[in-house]
Formats: C-alpha cells, sequence, structure tokens
C-alpha cells in the first residue's frame, strides 16, 4: 500500500511550484552556505561569535593575510565581477574588471578566504546566500558581497560602523549580487545583514540589519530570516532608507499589513525545506527544550541556548547531518546486521552524490527541494570565529578553520594577528588541480574516501581527529597566557610572532595528518572490507 503524503507537506511543496513558477523568483535556489551566530551572553566563554561554511564546488580554497596599508591621495580600490570560469583544471570563478571606487588612507589587515573572515580589529563576518526576488537583481552597480566583505574588513572596527559604511557604499556604487546574508560580529555584538539589489535598471540596493541578543543565538541557512523591523529600537535594527517604499511600489507590501523584510524581498526563500531544516536542527540542537517543530515555516530569529555553548559544540553543530532522526539521508539504505535486524548499511554515507541519491531513491537528497544535511560534501572550507573583548586585539580574534568537508575536517586556529601561514594553506586546490602543495587536498581526498565506506571510515576519522581537537582546545589556554606574557601594546612583535609560529605549527600538524589518515585509508581497506 502507498502511503499518503501528508496534507502539510502537499500544500508546502504546491506553494513552492507555484513560487518557482512565477518569473519574479530564482529558478536556481541558492543552497550553499550556513552561518551560526552567538551572543557573548550564550557562549560559555564570553567570546562573541560567528561562522561560516563556503558550501561550493566553485570558490578558491586557499587562506592567506592581507596586511594592512597605507594609500596615496587618489589611490582606488577595483571592483570585480564574478564570473564561472571551466578552463582550468577544476570548476571555479575569474574575476573581471567592472570599475573602481575611492581607496581610504589605510586599511587593516585581514584574513583573505574566498569570502574574507576577520581583521585586525577582530570584526568578523560569516556569510549565506539567500538569493531573493530575482527582479531586484542589477547589473549596474559595482560591489558583489565578495568586494563588500573585503571593503568592511578593511576599513572598519565594528560591527555598527561595517553596517553603516555597507549601506552607504552601497547606496553610492550599487550591488550586483544576489540576495545575501552577512553574519558581522565584533568583541561585543553581532548582527545579521541581509542585503539585495533595487532593481533592474537601478544602482543601490535594499538592506535590513536585526542584532542579535547577546544571550541568544541564531542561524542563516540560505533563507531570509529578517521579518518585522522596530524602527523606533535603533539598538537592534539598521535599514536602508528605501526598505519600505521599495516593496510599497512594487507591489509586495499593500502597507497595511505587518511589514515582514523576508516575505518582502525573499519569499521563496521562506518556503525552502533545506534551508528551513538546517535552522530547525541548530536550533533543537542547542535548545531542545524549546520543542521546536521540524516542519515549521517560521522559527525565531534567534532563540536562547539551554545551555551556554562551548566552541567544541559548536564545531560538532557543523559536522552534524541529522544522525539519528527520520530526516538522516542513510535511514532506507539498511542491511540485516548480526543480530538479524535491519540496521544501516556501512557502506551508507550522508554525503551521497546526486546519482547515489537516485540509484537509492533517497528523497530530497540535497537538493533545494529536499533534504540538505548542515555538513556536506562540498564545502570548500568553514569557520568558527571568536571575538573577545578582554583581550588584546592581537590575542583576541581568532579563525577555527576547516578545509573541505568539516564532518571529516578539523578545526585549526589562526589568529587575525598572523603575518603568514604555510604555503600550502596559501595555494588555492582549484587552480592546482590535485597536488600535495594544496592543503584542501589532502581534506578533500580524506573526504571523498571516508564516504565512500562512511559507517566503518568514520572511526578512523574520530581516532584521529576527536584527540586532535580536544588538544587545540586545550591548548588554547596555555599559549594565550604565554602571548599575554611577552605582551607590550606599544611593541607587539614579539606576541605577534608566538601566535603566528603556533597557527602555522598547527596548521602544517593538520594537513600532515589529513595526509596520513588518508594514506591509512587508503591502503588498509583495499577492498577487501
Amino acid at each position: 500500500m502507498t502511503k499518503k503524503m501528508p496534507v502539510f507537506c502537499v500544500a508546502i511543496m504546491l506553494s513552492i511550484s507555484y513560487l518557482y513558477a512565477q518569473e519574479d523568483y530564482p529558478t536556481d535556489v541558492p543552497n550553499e552556505c550556513t552561518s551560526i551566530t552567538m551572543g557573548k551572553k550564550a557562549t560559555d566563554d564570553g567570546s562573541v561569535r560567528t561562522s561560516h561554511t563556503d558550501d561550493s564546488h566553485r570558490t578558491r580554497s586557499n587562506i592567506f593575510v592581507t596586511p594592512a596599508k597605507n594609500h596615496p591621495a587618489g589611490a582606488t580600490v577595483t571592483m570585480y565581477k564574478r564570473l564561472w570560469d571551466n578552463s582550468g583544471p577544476m570548476p571555479s570563478y575569474r574575476n573581471d574588471s567592472i570599475g573602481f571606487i575611492p581607496q581610504i588612507p589605510h586599511t587593516y589587515a585581514y584574513l583573505n578566504t574566498a569570502y574574507p573572515c576577520l581583521n585586525e580589529k577582530q570584526l568578523a563576518i560569516g556569510e549565506s546566500t539567500f538569493g531573493g526576488r530575482s527582479s531586484l537583481q542589477s547589473d549596474l552597480g559595482l560591489i558583489d558581497c565578495q568586494r563588500l566583505c573585503t571593503l568592511m574588513l578593511e576599513r572598519c572596527s565594528t560591527a555598527r560602523q561595517a553596517i553603516h559604511v555597507a549601506g552607504e557604499l552601497l547606496k553610492t556604487y550599487g550591488w550586483i549580487d544576489a540576495g545575501e546574508c552577512l553574519t558581522i560580529a565584533d568583541k561585543q555584538e553581532v548582527w545579521h545583514l541581509e542585503i539585495l539589489g533595487s532593481g533592474k535598471g537601478n544602482k543601490g540596493a535594499v538592506w535590513a540589519a536585526q542584532r542579535v541578543p547577546d544571550e541568544h543565538i541564531s542561524v542563516n541557512a540560505n533563507a531570509s530570516t529578517i521579518k518585522e523591523i522596530d524602527t523606533a529600537n535603533k539598538d537592534y535594527f539598521m535599514y536602508s532608507d528605501n526598505v519600505f517604499s521599495l516593496a510599497l511600489d512594487s507591489g509586495w507590501w499593500d502597507g497595511k499589513e505587518l511589514f515582514r523584510f523576508c516575505y518582502a524581498y525573499a519569499p521563496a526563500s521562506r518556503a525552502l525545506l533545506a534551508a528551513r531544516r538546517r535552522e530547525w536542527r541548530v536550533f533543537d540542537l542547542l535548545a531542545p527544550s524549546l520543542k521546536l517543530d521540524p516542519n515549521m515555516e517560521n522559527y525565531p530569529f534567534s532563540v536562547k541556548p539551554d545551555t551556554l555553548v562551548s566552541l567544541e559544540r559548536m564545531m560538532n553543530v557543523f559536522k552534524d547531518y541529522y544522525e539519528g532522526t527520520e530526516y538522516d539521508l542513510r535511514k532506507n539504505i539498511t542491511v540485516k546486521g548480526d543480530s538479524g535486524k535491519m540496521v544501516i548499511s556501512p557502506l551508507a554515507n550522508p554525503f551521497m552524490s546526486v546519482d547515489e541519491l537516485r540509484l537509492h531513491k533517497v528523497n530530497g537528497g540535497w537538493h533545494h527541494l529536499g533534504e540538505r544535511n548542515i555538513a556536506v560534501r562540498f564545502t570548500m572550507y568553514g569557520t568558527v570565529i571568536q571575538c573577545r573583548d578582554w583581550l588584546p586585539d592581537e590575542v583576541g580574534g581568532v579563525v577555527w578553520f576547516a578545509l573541505d568537508n568539516v564532518a571529516s575536517s578539523v578545526y585549526v586556529p589562526i589568529y587575525c594577528s598572523v603575518t603568514d601561514l604555510p604555503s600550502t594553506y596559501k595555494t588555492d586546490g582549484r587552480k592546482t588541480g590535485f597536488s600535495r602543495d594544496a592543503a584542501w587536498w589532502a581534506f578533500n581526498r580524506l573526504g571523498t574516501l571516508s564516504a565512500q565506506r562512511w559507517g566503518t571510515f568514520r572511526k578512523e576519522l574520530d581516532k584521529t581527529w576527536i584527540p586532535f581537537q580536544k588538544k587545540l582546545l586545550e591548548n588554547q589556554a596555555t599559549i594565550e597566557k604565554q602571548a599575554l606574557d611577552i605582551y607590550n601594546p606599544k611593541k607587539t612583535a614579539k606576541t605577534i610572532k608566538l601566535l603566528t609560529d603556533y597557527s602555522m605549527e598547527w596548521c602544517n600538524k593538520a594537513v600532515d595528518a589529513a595526509w596520513d589518515l588518508g594514506d591509512y585509508i587508503w591502503t588498509t581497506y583495499d577492498g577487501y572490507w
């Protein structure tokens, strides 16, 4: 007997189909990044946190330091349009110059990932694309998401300043990207900034920003989440001067009903199961007492976690693939176990390719109309960033950086003051093709191998990475005490060298361990399993 689909599911699927049939909605809805944020009273160490998984198969895989610079009068910054490039060894992007904007006299140093993530003043940024109405995207502007991240980190030291600068730049020079959420943290607070273009033929942007309460956590998973805007509460909301008028003039809001940003500018994103399920999972893992319904259309913008969240707990959320829930993609791939009961096959993995999903008739898969894990095989890198106001900037800002699928990887600490990184981390593996000169390939090979027999190989991953990660987390207090012992605010070179050497040491150890573990799996499990 065929089971009937629940009425709720039918309604959701019909609404999604209707939305995608409309001319004003993108047909290729983004499904590519997750960002989790935490206020300073929600974390166990008092740090403000933001984060990012760059879930893409085209962005660059490397990380390097862009130093602070002084610029002469009249200097400019080149703006680029990002275009697909299939001419190299792997699919990637090329950046075509489209114009210039004036440079400022001095720019801060920052860690330069595909989406630049942390500067020397402990300003940190995560990212998640939500698309929005296609009619809002314009080609008349100069600034895309990656360029805006760069400009904010070069020019700003606080989240509020970054949002203000972004608003002024976008109003003057225009936004050329799809709808994006930037999760911007500093030593005191963290904000979600959601940006879209102002319409075809227009130069500008429409945007809103909402602050995460200090006691709360929040998440963006490829869907707009800002709803009502309290215009009287300047401490928690900022917005562009056209945020209401554009919706009213376009017929997306009647001026009478309650204005909700996400439904005015990105309504299709709220219907995405792949987005909503990740929102639910983050909240359910960290605030299970709320007993949120996994099939809700809307979740709170932010929630208070049941307990203060450690770095390790936050990292583990990014490794999640709904294990133990009915949404685990492996649940229907079973074999008869030793006890005679049906169990999940060791060959079943949560990181299946599209062909594997079809072969096993897995409903939805990671496609935007179906399920999608938090951890995915197509992640380029992940960040978890701490900003801490009780420490000098050189010590307080640290990005925990993982390459490739974070479920089969490890986070290593890179301090915001480092002056260099290992050559393997600075080498873009997308440009080289397979190479031992690029750290990303060590982790990509390991993740690819591990997914072939996840039930077995995850145990090998755990034997290596769990103690490795714990060692790094335990080391943090020791290395930072050493850094503070030699810290002199007028002469910071010794502290910076100590932290640079430490970050480079553990980056090298991590990539060596990834190569060794991949070699072990490759040679030990040679097919006779």
